[in-house]
């Protein structure tokens, strides 16, 4: 076992220890659960961290090139002979480059404040930790598998664990929210998983023509003139494929780029979020705004971009202006919202609209913005909903206009609302000021290329980050300014205190993430510009090459 399989298997080990220890030691549950995610965490940041850099700087990219991870672990797992077809190959591959090393350090990190933020849970807590044990090895796997078999097994996985975190211990629809977030995610797997088989009989090991092969870093090999090397010719997902009277890579992509849209979400298929939001409680928001929508982000990046470059050529324009709207469909509902914890939610529609926009620019520092946004966003957006915790533990509301004056009353939790808000809306010297402006930088310069973007795209997107200060610093002056009225009830007075130390835990390391990586965004830049310069070149060299063999087809 190496060290990234160590990053799945902790958690796991844990399960077997929640299960085995007696009911009445109900707090040994939730300390090591969070000493499995801080030990996780460790891990990362001392061991796999340096050798990572140490890569980076030897010239290690990753990306198309097996060689090039600096963290590889490859194990042979399961081999059928498929008669006359030949025989399918299925690995345990897992491995760590650029395009996944940001992911999952903000996956570590927020399931170390997910899990302290869980501590006041009191329902079935064996039952509780241990579905957050099995999510948090889930969404390892899915950020660092290369074989889509293994892939699409953790993609499916955090299905189960996230559908009974919501459905049991969320609010008064708990049930309705639980479902549409299952049912979603499932028709968007479902034909992800069709893709997948397609992809399996379309491509085989290197040097060795029959044995399939769901490697995903084979699918995109490619040769000095842009041709796949590892396709079986005349196949489904060759250059000349045809599926329902299209070609068959462009309509492949399309439907990995819904799967993956719905996890984001995207508009129009976003309606699954705020009510997951709402009735999921703190600690799982935590997680689905702080990583779950991520891994959809990385599956449009690593699978959509990454197998069918092509598509993400001819479809430019399409996925530029369904991240617009996001951006400022998600902006305008959010103004609208009474409750906290719903505006948020709908807040984070808008900014990961701003990751569709710098992928469609097909440049690279709106790619380099896009992925330094997922992490980002994932940052700001764990403190939003921590927030909105810390008021509903004390009074049980989340209507904004309940509240007033909570500066006087809760000044040390007014000063970190105010960081995070402040970074959530852009402002510079916050972490997401960075993401952002390098996002439109990508969108500008895009309009000088081939496949350009509109000019009216950056100009029109702008216009949300004034939507964004609108709806932030005018629910701070409701709440936090003028003078302390105590709506609710005549205890508001006694229940509504300040900051718990266990707060301060969960608060002050976002707090110096967000400023941190505003003041020094080099810190994480660093790690995944060289694989982000080698994917845009894949993307843009091959991608063209494959867009033009596909032209008859098309």
């Amino acid at each position: 076992m190496g060290l990234l399989s160590l990053l799945i298997f902790l958690p796991l080990s844990g399960i077997l220890l929640l299960a085995i220890i007696p009911r009445q030691y109900t707090y040994l549950f939730k300390w090591i659960s969070l000493l499995l995610s801080g030990l996780q965490l460790t891990v990362f940041l001392a061991a796999i961290t340096p050798r990572f850099i140490q890569g980076v700087n030897a010239g290690n990219t990753g990306v198309t090139n097996l060689s090039g991870f600096s963290l590889l672990e490859q194990l042979p797992w399961i081999m059928m002979d498929l008669g006359s077809a030949g025989k399918l190959k299925i690995e345990y591959l897992i491995g760590l480059d650029g395009l996944n090393f940001a992911l999952v350090l903000l996956t570590l990190i927020i399931m170390v404040i997910a899990t302290l933020s869980a501590w006041n849970t009191d329902k079935n807590v064996r039952a509780f930790f241990m579905l957050l044990l099995l999510l948090n090895s889930a969404m390892i796997g899915c950020f660092i598998a290369l074989d889509m078999f293994l892939f699409y097994l953790f993609y499916e996985l955090m299905l189960l664990p996230m559908f009974f975190l919501i459905g049991v211990w969320g609010g008064e629809r708990k049930e309705y929210a639980a479902i549409k977030f299952f049912i979603y995610t499932l028709v968007g797997s479902v034909f992800l998983l069709l893709i997948m088989v397609g992809l399996a009989f379309s491509f085989t090991v290197p040097g060795n023509g029959s044995v399939h092969t769901f490697n995903m870093v084979y699918m995109m090999q490619c040769g000095p003139s842009g041709e796949l090397l590892n396709v079986v010719k005349g196949s489904l997902f060759d250059t000349g494929g045809i599926l329902f009277g299209m070609n068959a890579r462009l309509i492949a992509f399309l439907i990995t780029f819904i799967a993956f849209a719905i996890k984001i979400p995207v508009f129009p298929l976003h309606t699954w979020l705020p009510d997951a939001h709402v009735e999921a409680p703190t600690s799982i928001s935590v997680i689905l705004a702080g990583v779950l929508l991520k891994i959809g982000g990385y599956g449009v990046l690593r699978i959509s971009y990454g197998i069918f470059p092509e598509g993400g050529i001819y479809f430019a324009w399409w996925i530029g202006l369904f991240g617009l709207i996001s951006m400022i469909y998600g902006a305008l509902v959010a103004m609208g919202q009474k409750d906290l914890k719903s505006m948020i939610a709908y807040s984070s529609i808008s900014h990961l609209g701003y990751t569709l926009l710098g992928m469609a620019s097909l440049q690279a520092s709106g790619f380099n913005g896009a992925l330094l946004q997922l992490f980002n966003h994932g940052i700001s957006s764990a403190m939003l909903f921590l927030i909105v915790g810390v008021i509903y533990d004390r009074v049980h509301v989340r209507q904004i206009e309940k509240f007033s004056g909570l500066w006087g009353k809760m000044p040390k939790y007014a000063f970190f609302v105010l960081i995070a808000f402040f970074a959530s809306l852009g402002l510079p010297g916050f972490n997401t000021f960075i993401s952002e402006l390098m996002i439109f930088m990508g969108a500008f310069s895009a309009i000088q290329a081939q496949h350009a973007l509109p000019v009216y795209y950056p100009f029109i997107g702008v216009i949300t980050i004034v939507l964004g200060a609108v709806y932030f610093l005018r629910t701070y002056r409701m709440m936090f300014f003028g003078v302390f009225n105590p709506v609710g009830s005549n205890n508001w007075e006694e229940k509504l205190t300040d900051l718990q130390p266990r707060e301060y835990l969960m608060f002050i390391p976002l707090a110096i993430l967000l400023v941190l990586f505003g003041i020094f965004p080099n810190l994480i830049i660093s790690t995944m510009d060289k694989s982000i310069a080698m994917f845009m070149e894949h993307i843009l060299v091959n991608g063209k090459a494959l867009l033009e063999a596909s032209k008859p087809a098309l």
